[in-house]
């Protein structure tokens, strides 16, 4: 099965006694353009997002017939937990994180991130506290930087192997 874009969400869905066949996802592989998964109940799927990152969460809807619906969830994984004490703590944190150029996610007044072992040990030296936790990462905290503009090589690429002449 090709998916080119997203149909809804889950939440917003009608979803009329469908049965629901979910793809796990990595939190990595959420803004990837191609991608090949197989659902929980085993059926191959192929994503080839043309445009920018889909950037996709959980409960995506990404097919749909008259019986079922494909949607997707994101798998949990060891993530550093951070719950900042004030919000000079949440921008020195941030900062710290953000200068190793890792994703940062916000969920449910906590800051996460995946574990690597070196940043827990330095964060925790620095004071922080900090715990080592299996959490789904899927509120990544939105920088006003696009990796790809509307004139970049990615896109002309695009358009010269999507539109032939």
């Amino acid at each position: 099965m090709l998916v080119k874009e997203k149909i809804g969400n889950l939440e917003l869905f009608s979803i009329n006694n469908r049965n629901i066949d979910y793809v796990l996802l990595d939190w990595y592989e959420t803004n990837k353009r191609i991608l090949h998964k197989k659902t929980v109940s085993g059926k191959e799927i192929t994503f080839k997002f043309l445009n920018e990152s889909p950037q996709l969460t959980v409960g995506d809807i990404v097919y749909e017939d008259d019986f079922s619906l494909v949607a997707v969830d994101i798998r949990e994984c060891d993530a550093i937990v951070i719950r900042p004490k004030s919000m000079h703590e949440m921008a020195s944190v941030c900062y710290e994180i953000g200068n190793k150029h890792l994703p940062l996610f916000f969920q449910e007044d906590e800051v996460l991130v995946a574990y690597e072992g070196p940043l827990f040990n330095l964060l925790k030296a620095s004071g922080y506290v900090v715990e080592q936790a299996k959490k789904k990462l899927t509120t990544p905290l939105k920088t006003t930087v696009s990796p790809h503009g509307s004139s970049s090589l990615f896109n002309r690429i695009m358009k010269l192997t999507t539109n032939p002449e």
